[in-house]
């Protein structure tokens, strides 16, 4: 499991590292760009349940903590189906991986 730690360390969410690599790349692309939006994500009932919000913002610190040596294989077809949720209204938010030869969107 790896970490995203947002802001002065207030915010520290963890995600599976296969998950956080996919963020990322969209997040980074998106600040990039210098483009602002929302990330939301579930929490577990270890947690509480419930979800959470944030706005992502070029000029706040951010640190994506992996805990696996290696990098993995990136999925292109996940990446843009995290690209089109960040894109949209509702703000980027965690979704299944898709088969890797699935069309973006389709799932």
């Amino acid at each position: 499991m790896g970490r995203l730690i947002y802001g002065t360390g207030d915010t520290d969410v963890e995600f599976e590292d296969r998950l956080l690599a996919h963020l990322k790349v969209v997040i980074s692309t998106k600040l990039r760009r210098n483009e602002a939006f929302m990330l939301s994500w579930e929490h577990g009932s270890e947690e509480g349940s419930g979800r959470s919000t944030i706005w992502i913002h070029p000029s706040i610190p951010l640190h994506f903590r992996f805990y696996g040596n290696k990098s993995p294989a990136l999925n292109r077809v996940w990446i843009e189906d995290l690209m089109l949720a960040a894109n949209s209204t509702g703000g980027l938010r965690p979704v299944p991986e898709p088969d890797e030869h699935a069309e973006p969107g389709a799932s």
